[in-house]
């Protein structure tokens, strides 16, 4: 199995900056892609980033020229770069590890909170 632990959510100000991490453990040598996703209140969970094991990205239009996603894969972590975050960037934020064969597995979620 792989357990994934999120940290570094908050509050912040519209403008602002935060940056998320997930570490990675248990069965890591199998993971392909990762990826961040969140779901704000009464929302469906939506997509906010991928990124593969060799480093190719991907984001949603909502949030492409402001965050930025990244990897290392020494330290079996993800990060999620947010920088000029608005009041709709709030949501609790998933991280998402994919591997051949096994369900995806998911992180417990971090809260951002963006105040206008």
């Amino acid at each position: 199995q792989v357990q994934l632990v999120e940290s570094g959510g908050g509050l912040v100000q519209a403008g602002g900056s935060l940056r998320l991490s997930c570490a990675a453990s248990g069965s890591i040598f199998s993971i392909n892609d990762m990826g961040w996703y969140r779901q704000a209140p009464g929302k469906r969970r939506e997509l906010v980033a991928t990124i593969t094991s060799s480093g190719n990205t991907n984001y949603a239009d909502s949030v492409k020229g402001r965050f930025t996603i990244s990897r290392d894969n020494a330290k079996n972590t993800v990060y999620l770069q947010m920088n000029s975050l608005k009041p709709e960037d709030t949501a609790v934020y998933y991280c998402n590890a994919l591997r051949p064969f096994f369900a995806p597995a998911w992180g417990q979620g971090t809260q951002v909170t963006v105040s206008s």
